[in-house]
């Protein structure tokens, strides 16, 4: 009997979850040719085509998206045994630091995932802000950290990118008038940059109509229709939609977010970076 090789799969979920071989060869860290011949090769090993021609891509087959299926639970069983064989005798404490973006959204599931495999490991979870993070990184108060990129790093283990969107208050109230109300975090900011950028690149009025400190606080203006904001879909959530059309919003670019583990960093640590880099790459690729 022939064993399906967990690389293959691994590459051809990037591709289903992304519905593109070129973000899917950037999911796994290939070129978009090496996708393809890993695809290849996996329609020999199954004996029927996974991949159909679409317009100017590709698209599922019925069997592929059998192997969707499959692909899944093996992968599921192979990083929980993964996990298990490492964690089972592990003790010690890491702290992990990220930004709300991520801790509101995939993050509890991989971490019930890593406590589950590492039941003798303190957790010291830390959620702020970029800046505050790195400082406690520089620190060594943190030993695997989740933020906004800046620059590239040597200590830097994976680059997470996510489109980033207009939100407004859903059902959608804002007004419509010469000047856009803008919602932003106080400086420095990625978002806040990149949404000024965009608007004064169009030659789009605007006027800040709120600031805060904090995600909370940007969450509450938007949903009160005071001003729309610029996030990536994690901030999609109850009164809070994509902004509607009819506001012709400039492009925005995508957001850029680094991993970044400390060096000489314990193997639970070490673990924790790999769960997450897997994890976290799978969510970024969904459509």
């Amino acid at each position: 009997m022939q064993t399906l090789d967990p690389d293959l799969l691994r590459t051809f979920l990037a591709f289903a979850e992304s519905g593109s071989l070129a973000h899917a060869a950037t999911v796994v860290g290939r070129t978009p040719s090496a996708v393809t011949a890993q695809m290849q090769r996996l329609e020999a090993m199954i004996g029927e085509a996974l991949l159909a021609p679409s317009g100017r891509g590709r698209v599922l087959t019925p069997a592929g998206e059998d192997v969707v299926v499959h692909a899944r639970k093996i992968l599921d069983a192979h990083r929980d045994a993964w996990l298990s064989l490492k964690g089972a005798r592990t003790d010690g404490r890491v702290s992990l630091g990220c930004t709300q973006d991520f801790a509101d959204s995939t993050l509890p599931t991989l971490l019930q995932q890593f406590a589950r495999a590492h039941p003798r490991v303190q957790l010291d979870l830390r959620v702020g802000r970029s800046k505050e993070l790195v400082a406690q990184y520089d620190q060594g108060a943190v030993d695997v950290m989740i933020v906004m990129r800046q620059s590239a790093a040597g200590d830097e283990v994976a680059v997470l990118r996510e489109p980033m969107v207009w939100l407004s208050a859903s059902p959608d109230v804002l007004p419509v008038d010469e000047q856009l109300p803008l919602a932003v975090l106080d400086p420095p900011c990625g978002f806040r940059s990149s949404a000024v950028d965009a608007l004064e690149g169009s030659g789009r009025p605007y006027r800040i109509a709120a600031t805060s400190p904090s995600l909370s606080g940007l969450r509450a203006a938007v949903r009160g229709g005071i001003a729309l904001t610029a996030r990536t879909e994690r901030f999609v959530g109850e009164g809070v939609a994509i902004a509607p059309e009819r506001l012709a919003l400039p492009a925005l670019p995508d957001a850029e977010f680094s991993l970044h583990l400390k060096a000489g960093a314990e193997k639970a640590a070490t673990t924790l970076a790999s769960l997450l880099v897997d994890g976290l790459s799978k969510a970024v690729s969904a459509p």
